[in-house]
């Protein structure tokens, strides 16, 4: 982890932030897709992913309809075995895709400013050190990305 804080640290732009974001994750996490979400307003915007599909980069989404919303709502890291069963998760936009279960970690400033996640085309139970893991890189991705405020949201949404 302390090479990606240096390569995070090092980045000269948001789109090189975004690269070390996605590639890290889905690598470190053996996942079949990585994605960064930024806050916008009350929506979340699905900036970057790496994944063996497309899934919803460039896209927005109301954050109380989506999953990285509701990480960042709650504040917490979630967890998620199998999407097809559970609540949280918008069916219409993943039953089209190969996920089945998902990781995904609020990133905190102290307010939400995204989320990183982290999913897998067969049920998956996210051990602690995933967790650990990802988290670790959403505070690191935080720290890099409040360097470059243009692409940050506007603060006050969850408030």
């Amino acid at each position: 982890m302390s090479d990606t804080r240096e390569r995070l640290a090092e980045a000269a732009t948001l789109e090189e932030v975004q690269q070390v974001v996605r590639t890290t994750a889905r690598a470190s996490l053996s996942a079949h897709g990585a994605t960064l979400v930024l806050l916008d307003g009350d929506l979340c915007y699905y900036a970057d992913e790496d994944s063996m599909s497309p899934l919803w980069k460039g896209q927005r989404f109301p954050a109380v309809n989506c999953i990285s919303g509701w990480a960042m709502l709650h504040r917490q890291t979630v967890a998620i075995r199998d999407i097809r069963v559970d609540a949280r998760i918008p069916q219409e936009a993943y039953r089209p895709t190969f996920v089945r279960s998902l990781l995904m970690a609020p990133i905190l400033r102290p307010d939400p400013i995204g989320a990183i996640g982290c999913y897998w085309a067969v049920p998956h139970t996210a051990t602690p050190a995933e967790t650990e893991l990802l988290e670790s890189l959403a505070l690191a991705a935080g720290d890099a990305l409040e360097r470059f405020p243009e692409g940050l949201p506007p603060r006050g949404f969850f408030n």
